[in-house]
């Protein structure tokens, strides 16, 4: 069972402050992080994931009692987002491939399995410049599944995604769950949040 611990964590830039003194203690498979725009869902997502360091307060993860630090969590951790762009000038299969190496040489992720599942094949050598706005969507979510990670923080995941994009998300989340993982969505789509088993309103 993986664990997340938020004590008193606040978030500001300049003057304004976007989170403030948020704490909970969260052990739910899948966790929404719900509010209007400009709420704060996104600078909460990428703080648990480690992308941002909080102005106060900490983020703390655990896994069976024990302690994730940072480099087990960025092993550990997959991360999609719209605003998250991979190389437009490489193909999907150049791009996957890219982010495989740069992973634990005992890393089993296949690019050519991943792309199988998030439907990507039709684009496969394809520049990613060159996509839609959806089929890159689509990549963005195999890259987010190159480490197969425990803990998934998705950012919108349902953007510029038709009906079967969506189904791909619900499948993808019990991939997560069976392997006794996390997933943290951050989304204001209330067919999103109904995947949630567990809810942060901001």
């Amino acid at each position: 069972m993986i664990r997340l611990e938020l004590k008193n964590l606040s978030k500001r830039y300049g003057t304004h402050t976007v989170i403030r003194d948020l704490s909970g203690v969260y052990t739910t498979e899948v966790l929404g992080i719900a509010g209007s725009n400009g709420a704060g869902k996104s600078t909460l997502l990428q703080s648990i994931a480690g992308l941002l360091k909080p102005t106060s307060g900490s983020v703390e993860w655990q896994r069976s009692n024990q302690t994730i630090d940072a480099e087990a969590l960025r092993e550990n951790l997959g991360f999609a987002a719209p605003y998250v762009q991979l190389y437009e000038e490489l193909t999907v299969l150049e791009n996957l491939t890219f982010l495989k190496d740069l992973h634990p040489p005992n890393s089993t992720a296949d690019p050519d399995e991943l792309i199988r599942q998030f439907q990507a094949d039709p684009f496969r050598d394809d520049l990613y410049g060159e996509l839609s706005t959806g089929q890159q969507q689509r990549v963005k979510f195999a890259a987010a599944s190159i480490n197969q990670p425990d803990i998934l923080c998705l950012d919108e995941p349902g953007s510029n995604l038709d009906t079967s994009g969506l189904e791909l998300i619900r499948q993808w989340l019990d991939q997560i769950r069976e392997k006794n993982g996390m997933v943290i969505l951050a989304s204001n789509q209330q067919d999103e949040l109904d995947l949630c088993s567990e809810i942060i309103q901001l």
